[in-house]
Formats: C-alpha cells, structure tokens, sequence
C-alpha cells in the first residue's frame, strides 16, 4: 500500500511540473535541491551517551548517587 503512494506522489509532483513554464520549473527544482541539502544536514538522534560524548562528561554510578541523595536531603517525609 505505501508503494502504492510513493509512486501516486511521485507522478502527482511530475505531472504538477510538466504543466509549469519552464522558469517556474527551474524555479521548482532549485527549491528541491535546497530540500535536500536540508534534509542531508540534519543530525541524527543520539542516545544520552551520544549527546554527551564530546563534552568529555564521565558520571559513575556513584556520582548519581550522591548527586541522588543530596538532592533529596531535605525533602519533606510524612513516614517519619
């Protein structure tokens, strides 16, 4: 089914140019060249890890930890 729409897409954008003067055209296939050189230079999705790879930020388990308790230190209980 989406092959089905591809190729339904693809001939509805040919036949969209072909029935433009050939200025228009022109026109049309330079802001498809823009679309893709958009398109190329997105940055792919990291994981976590990967965003944060070239800040040289190394956390250990330990440092979370920490990091867990001191942030937790004074928060209101009602179990106690």
């Amino acid at each position: 089914m989406r092959l089905r729409f591809i190729v339904s897409l693809e001939q509805a954008i040919l036949e969209a140019v072909q029935t433009l003067p050939a200025e228009k055209q022109q026109e049309f296939l330079n802001h498809a060249a823009r679309l893709r050189l958009e398109a190329g230079s997105k940055i792919p999705f990291k994981g976590v890890k990967g965003l944060w790879a070239d800040l040289g930020i190394s956390l250990s388990a330990e440092d979370i930890e920490e990091n867990r308790r001191d942030m937790w230190r004074n928060f209101p209980r009602e179990d106690l």
